[in-house]
């Protein structure tokens, strides 16, 4: 694996808080819009970049990311320019990047050169939504673990014990845990029995577990954070993007009011103790 994540997760444990990782879809506005946000989101603090990429029939997204999947698609996005697009901004960025994909867009350039061409382009992992990993062991995982990405799977609350295990032997990077049933989206309050949740499963992986789907707000970070290892927001940001992006100043007033959120986001993550 490429090491850059386990070290994000790292450093923040080092730093007695929880990994800030941010989602946004890419072209959404327009792929030039999205390198500067990239930019902005690594100012702000985050530790890992999580982009998604634009897909005609989500299942796992909300209303709020599939529009924006909706607009990044009706820009021309395609899979092959978003890698050309990390390859242009990884380094600078100094930030792991973690492409939030669907399988069909793999499938459709084949799974090993997708591997190949992700990794040159420096994409540090791949959380592929729709692929289980019982399915993703036969030639997905293979071919990653061969190019040195971290291949990333969702546990959720209906997961059992086995499952856990299964997907924490087909994980790498880190797990993440869809923190409720049903969609992305920042509009519902956190599940009181997330914490017994998180302990449960520690028992059955053993690598740091990020948090997402349905937080929005520093006081929603700050409440995972104490739990887990990761945070992860995604359609607050994305509703930011939505907001500003459009705007004729070429993405500048998206790039500051990303940043300032991010790093209001940021300052949440501290764990007690």
């Amino acid at each position: 694996m490429s090491g850059a994540i386990a070290e994000a997760f790292a450093r923040a444990r080092e730093e007695n808080r929880a990994a800030f990782i941010p989602f946004l879809m890419a072209g959404d506005p327009d792929l030039a819009v999205t390198g500067k946000l990239l930019g902005a989101l690594a100012r702000g603090g985050a530790d890992v970049i999580e982009l998604g990429v634009p897909f005609s029939d989500p299942i796992a997204d909300g209303p709020v990311n599939q529009k924006a999947a909706v607009r990044a698609l009706a820009a021309g996005t395609t899979l092959t320019s978003i890698l050309e697009l990390v390859g242009r901004h990884r380094e600078e960025l100094g930030v792991p990047i973690v492409l939030f994909t669907y399988f069909n867009p793999i499938h459709a350039q084949g799974v090993e050169a997708f591997a190949e061409k992700a990794a040159a382009a420096g994409v540090d992992g791949v959380l592929c939504v729709d692929l289980p990993p019982e399915e993703g062991a036969r030639e997905y995982v293979p071919a990653m673990r061969a190019a040195g990405v971290d291949t990333i799977f969702l546990l959720s609350p209906t997961s059992t014990g086995e499952r856990m295990d299964v997907v924490g032997e087909a994980s790498s990077g880190f797990v993440y845990y869809v923190s409720r049933v049903g969609v992305t989206g920042g509009d519902t309050a956190l599940r009181s029995a997330l914490q017994g949740e998180l302990e449960r499963v520690g028992r059955h992986v053993d690598l740091p577990v990020a948090v997402g789907f349905g937080i929005a707000t520093p006081e929603q970070a700050a409440e995972v954070a104490a739990l887990a290892d990761g945070v992860v927001v995604g359609s607050a940001l994305v509703r930011l993007v939505e907001e500003h992006g459009r705007a004729p100043d070429g993405g500048q007033g998206a790039v500051e009011a990303l940043e300032g959120r991010v790093r209001e986001l940021v300052a949440a993550l501290g764990k007690a103790g």
